[in-house]
């Protein structure tokens, strides 16, 4: 069966839910300890409306780290149900007091920003510049640039997939990963025009060419090529302007992962693979629930949008 034209829609698994997110609106469906799913439907932020956001290249920009926003979000939405019994009663932290009386109602949207803050710090620093200090002190005997940015990349990618490996192991990521597979049918499902029921979307596979964790390897392998070009002379020249690029990497990544993702050739399959092959690790089969959760969150916001088109028209 063809594919539908329309194949924006994306998503993010959550703790026992799923977020899916189409051109202006969002849903997560998240299954609460009682068995009944829990449904929010809101719209996305303003600047996604915007014309820049739009253009090559800042689309892929602005896609990243607008992600990282409403996945937190989202993260946070989900933990919300499952918190321990009477945790509502024990005393807030030092932190999270400080920011309420700092920010009030708006505390958090904070703590949001906080995260988001806090988890690209940390990639930053585990990700890119632990490589370039590692491997920097092998410049007493490794001279070449070439070899030096080779020997980071390597390391780069072990970081990569050994995190990722090493994750995958945890009985909760585990059932992350499986919320994961069932937005990933889902996705199928919709895209091949057939109803969206468990039993169809049950059929089709757990990995997807516009996955995440493609565009994160797609954004490794970028940077290694691009990061090449910089010269080995200081560390922390080298580290400023990796940081300086960063943004053109990910919009780079960002059309390269679209452009992949929408052709069938030799080119386009070989630049999915990677990322299809590290979908193994990231997704998990999932049970009738999980895909009854990534269903209505689907439905959800593709409703949403009808409604909205039916209110513009």
């Amino acid at each position: 069966m063809e594919k539908q034209k329309y194949t924006s829609i994306g998503g993010q698994a959550v703790i026992e839910g799923v977020m899916m997110r189409g051109l202006d609106r969002y849903a997560i469906a998240v299954r609460k300890s009682d068995g009944v799913i829990e449904l929010k439907e809101e719209a996305l932020s303003p600047v996604a409306r915007m014309a820049w956001t739009k253009w090559p290249v800042a689309r892929g920009v602005f896609g990243f780290f607008d992600s990282i926003v409403l996945g937190m979000k989202s993260l946070m939405f989900s933990a919300e149900f499952f918190e321990e019994a009477g945790a509502s009663e024990a005393p807030t932290g030092k932190f999270d007091l400080w920011v309420e009386k700092q920010f009030g109602d708006k505390a958090d949207q904070a703590l949001i920003y906080f995260s988001v803050a806090f988890s690209l710090a940390f990639v930053i620093l585990f990700f890119m510049v632990l490589p370039v200090f590692v491997v920097g002190s092998l410049r007493k005997w490794i001279h070449n640039p070439i070899e030096l940015s080779a020997l980071e990349g390597c390391l780069k990618l072990l970081l990569f997939i050994g995190y990722i490996t090493v994750i995958s192991r945890m009985k909760e990521i585990q059932r992350v990963f499986g919320y994961h597979g069932a937005e990933h049918k889902t996705i199928h499902c919709f895209e091949s025009g057939q109803e969206l029921t468990v039993e169809n979307a049950r059929k089709f596979t757990t990995l997807h060419p516009r996955c995440g964790t493609s565009f994160l390897l797609i954004v490794m392998v970028t940077s290694i090529l691009l990061f090449s070009l910089i010269s080995w002379n200081s560390i922390w020249i080298r580290v400023m302007w990796k940081l300086i690029l960063l943004p053109v990497v990910a919009g780079l990544s960002y059309e390269l992962l679209k452009w992949s993702s929408r052709h069938e050739s030799a080119l386009s399959r070989a630049l999915r693979a990677p990322g299809m092959a590290m979908q193994r690790l990231t997704t998990r089969e999932p049970d009738d629930a999980q895909l009854e959760v990534a269903i209505a969150a689907m439905k959800a916001v593709v409703e949403a949008q009808e409604r909205t088109a039916c209110f513009e028209n």
